[in-house]
């Protein structure tokens, strides 16, 4: 027996065997210009009724998950009192459960207060997925992100000195040609400042649903990177990038030229070679058809 999902459904691909609770539905901003995910649903949190049904139900049929990713884009969002109740009858189903994680956006972070996180944290959150996207305070505006570089940093060292497990996403491209260099500058910075668990890097990709709606935000002609372009921002994110110890780091998603991964510092230089390798013979790269965001 399976979950009766409410699609669009999205997960990290690190959360690929993991199981899935839909404590909310879409996304309670959902006005970020690169992002098509939940634009066919409307916010909302759903009733605690449904979701310990849905608890019960996997608690049965999947007795030995030990992953769990509470969906969709906005879990955090959630009043503390709720999300302790959901985190504390998952742990009190699941015997082998080793791991509760969810998005959050850097908005839902700040909102929430210093003792809401700890509380939340105690109750058996582990993990939280955070989209930068971009350091860069131009970039983030003319995606209408809803957030700035100061916010963003705030809510990754918030997520840190709490105690928290933070994976954060990155986006190859955003700025076009005409910002690569802020993108990139400014983005390793946040990274580097906050120095969280996991890095994805992904590669900006319009759907069509939203290519209009971008292009018009953006307020002035958007010069898409080309695939060597990408492999430049990758280079030097990696080469700025300067945590205060080792963070995994990942360009895998589906979206990327070509799928790498390591651990910075330590495969700093390795990936530089990898990076300019490809540079060097672009036949190698993912062909374009087989990329989507």
């Amino acid at each position: 027996m399976e979950i009766v999902y409410d699609y669009p459904l999205y997960r990290p691909p690190s959360e690929a065997d993991s199981t899935i609770f839909q404590v909310t539905l879409g996304c309670s901003f959902n006005k970020c210009s690169f992002c098509n995910m939940y634009r066919t649903k409307e916010y909302v949190e759903r009733p605690w009724e449904e979701i310990k049904s849905e608890i019960d139900m996997a608690a049965k049929f999947y007795p030995d998950t030990r992953r769990i990713f509470l969906a969709d884009g906005d879990a955090l969002n959630l009043p503390k009192d709720r999300m302790i109740e959901i985190l504390k009858y998952l742990w009190a189903n699941f015997p082998s459960l080793e791991r509760i994680s969810c998005y959050a956006m850097p908005m839902n972070i700040l909102q929430k207060k210093d003792d809401e996180l700890r509380e939340i944290r105690a109750a058996g959150l582990h993990m939280m997925y955070v989209g930068i996207e971009s350091g860069n305070d131009i970039v983030l505006k003319k995606v209408t992100k809803g957030a700035t570089h100061k916010t963003i940093l705030q809510a990754c060292q918030k997520l840190k000195r709490h105690g928290y497990i933070l994976s954060c996403m990155v986006i190859l491209g955003l700025g076009g040609k005409t910002y690569t260099k802020e993108h990139i500058a400014d983005t390793a910075h946040i990274l580097s400042e906050s120095s969280p668990d996991y890095v994805g890097a992904l590669t900006l990709h319009l759907e069509e649903g939203i290519y209009e709606e971008f292009m018009n935000k953006f307020g002035e002609p958007f010069l898409p990177l080309d695939d060597l372009d990408i492999l430049d921002e990758l280079e030097r994110l990696v080469v700025d990038f300067k945590p205060k110890r080792q963070v995994i780091f990942r360009a895998n998603h589906a979206s990327n030229v070509y799928s790498i991964g390591g651990t910075i510092p330590e495969d700093t230089e390795k990936l530089l070679v990898l990076i300019n390798s490809l540079k060097s013979h672009p036949d190698m790269l993912k062909p374009k058809y087989l990329r989507r965001f």
